[in-house]
């Protein structure tokens, strides 16, 4: 008789952080960045990657929630419905000895959760997160590196370009609505940063055709590749059958997709996915 396997026990959720408000710029007219501070996030420990991300919670007006407030708690006692709405935000920076955070919401006037949380935010307001996640930072070893992405990305790439290493040849395509939403980029890397505006097309489209018009310098190149879902899988299948990078050379993946909120787009993902790598299966084999 088999012996009966032991029960496994419940996956428990990422520590949750409370901060404060600091303070927030208007650093492009659909870009704004808060700054979060609070003894609480002394040991938030961030800082192995430069794609860092966290889920901000959003409690649902007109529910009460337990305190100390527990995410765990909530999705065993409460009904799925009064659960905290979540958005994924990812780290713009991370100053461990003043303990601060910083964030860049994308804000385009009363659409959308977060930007105009955000836009309303005042010094001493709490916000609650989940998090770090991370999983990519610019590889020492690589001859070369390609940083691209839409206004999503963007907080990532400019972290990136930060810990890229000294002289190292770095091309970069970020998309932004107009020239208005361009901001400043350092890097101690050699990087041609190449600003490409949408004048009301479609997202990504000139991202696409950028890096499909690219000369790869020569070398071994490390890629993030991140943004609307649409755009990305084209630049994976570009860059993986027509180019043919390995996955391991890759960073790339989907933060959000046309007509979706995160919502949607987080509870599709998964499929979204195994449909991408099946196709790009069929064309490499």
């Amino acid at each position: 008789m088999a012996e009966e396997a032991a029960p496994q026990p419940a996956r428990r959720s990422r520590p949750l952080n409370r901060g404060r408000v600091l303070r927030k710029e208007q650093i492009t007219p659909h870009m704004i960045r808060v700054v979060v501070g609070g003894e609480s996030l002394a040991g938030f420990g961030a800082g192995a990657f430069t794609d860092h991300y966290v889920k901000i919670l959003f409690p649902l007006p007109g529910v009460s929630y337990p305190e100390p407030f527990d995410m765990d708690r909530i999705r065993e006692e409460m009904p799925r419905d009064q659960w905290p709405t979540t958005r994924t935000y990812t780290v713009r920076a991370w100053d461990p000895e003043a303990v601060e955070l910083t964030l860049d919401f994308v804000y385009h006037g009363d659409e959308g959760l977060a930007g105009p949380w955000a836009a309303n935010a005042e010094p001493g307001d709490e916000i609650l997160f989940q998090g770090p996640g991370g999983a990519y930072a610019p590889k020492a070893e690589a001859d070369w590196h390609l940083l691209v992405g839409d206004e999503s990305a963007l907080p990532a790439i400019g972290a990136s370009l930060e810990r890229v290493p000294a002289g190292a040849p770095t091309r970069v395509f970020v998309e932004v609505s107009g020239p208005e939403e361009e901001q400043p980029l350092e890097t101690p890397g050699d990087a041609e940063i190449v600003w490409l505006h949408r004048n009301g097309g479609e997202v990504g489209d000139s991202l696409v055709r950028a890096v499909r018009d690219l000369e790869f310098p020569k070398g071994t190149v490390h890629a993030f590749v991140h943004g609307e879902a649409n755009f990305v899988k084209e630049l994976r299948r570009h860059l993986r059958v027509e180019r043919g990078l390995p996955m391991d050379q890759l960073s790339i993946s989907g933060y959000w997709r046309r007509g979706r909120n995160e919502d949607g787009w987080q509870s599709s993902k998964r499929d979204w996915n195994r449909q991408v790598e099946e196709e790009e299966a069929k064309a490499l084999a």
